[in-house]
């Protein structure tokens, strides 16, 4: 709940800041009906009470009248008098001394120029000035304070306003006419004078056409021409090395046989067989 209205009195002050041109530190007028609320409430010290309330340093004011108003009701508002004496005197103009709203509704006139914030616990007095374009209200309720959001006719002003600084002024409109009718009629004049030299001087002349002139003839560039990329050989280093043709078996030692199945170079060797011989032999004794 806390963090939400937070974030709505920093929406409200930001409306302010922006349209209106409050800058920090925001500058409070104050009347005795709240300085009598932070008295009773405990919301002390007030200049503390209404920063964390705006988020940003503030400068407490008053009025004379507020002053001159407290002071009349006595004893029973003596606290709120002695407080209210320490706040900042607002000029108010007033030689006879008038009621409290009285006074805040002038100090604050049509246009707020000193822009203050009003705090007040009048709920009359804020309906007025809900009716003035740039018056942000403070109110109290029980321990804390509230920045109430913009009224709906502070959310038409500045949307009308926006509008208004999107369309030309009448005067603007009429110096902007001004001004074009002025530059065409000297456009017009420099061309009669021209075509004027021209005929005087080469009436056979024309003037120079570069519209039929193609781009190399005139040396100039129609648009950009990229270079078309063309196929490249693959990259050296990826591609695999030939096989050499180099017979496979000799490149590894081997000895290679000829048709006979003898290796070359070698003669054949006849094997002897004793038992045959042998045999040969015992035949031949008998």
């Amino acid at each position: 709940m806390r963090f939400k209205k937070q974030k709505r009195h920093r929406k409200t002050v930001r409306f302010f800041s922006v349209n209106f041109g409050f800058r920090q530190p925001f500058k409070v007028l104050c009347d005795g009906t709240f300085v009598h609320h932070l008295l009773h409430n405990d919301l002390t010290p007030a200049d503390k009470a209404l920063s964390n309330c705006l988020s940003a340093p503030v400068m407490l004011f008053t009025t004379s009248c507020v002053l001159a108003e407290l002071k009349k009701l006595g004893a029973a508002q003596s606290a709120s008098f002695q407080a209210a004496r320490k706040l900042a005197i607002a000029r108010c103009d007033h030689e006879k001394k008038v009621s409290a709203d009285a006074c805040i509704e002038e100090v604050i006139g049509e246009n707020n120029l000193e822009h203050f914030f009003v705090a007040t616990q009048d709920a009359d007095l804020r309906k007025k000035l809900q009716k003035v374009p740039n018056v942000p209200l403070i109110f109290g309720l029980r321990n804390a304070l509230f920045l109430e959001k913009q009224s709906k006719f502070q959310d038409d002003f500045v949307k009308s306003s926006e509008e208004k600084r999107l369309h030309l002024t009448e005067k603007e409109f009429k110096a902007l006419e001004k001004r074009i009718t002025s530059v065409s009629a000297n456009v017009d004049e420099e061309d009669s004078v021209d075509e004027e030299g021209l005929g005087h001087h080469n009436p056979g002349l024309q003037p120079h056409n570069t519209r039929n002139y193609s781009g190399k003839e005139r040396d100039v560039k129609d648009r950009v021409r990229f270079k078309r990329k063309r196929a490249k050989g693959p990259n050296p280093l990826s591609v695999k090395k030939k096989k050499s043709r180099e017979n496979p078996n000799r490149a590894s030692g081997k000895e290679v046989k000829g048709d006979d199945g003898n290796a070359e170079g070698k003669r054949k060797r006849k094997r002897s067989r004793k038992g045959k011989k042998l045999a040969g032999t015992d035949g031949a004794v008998q």
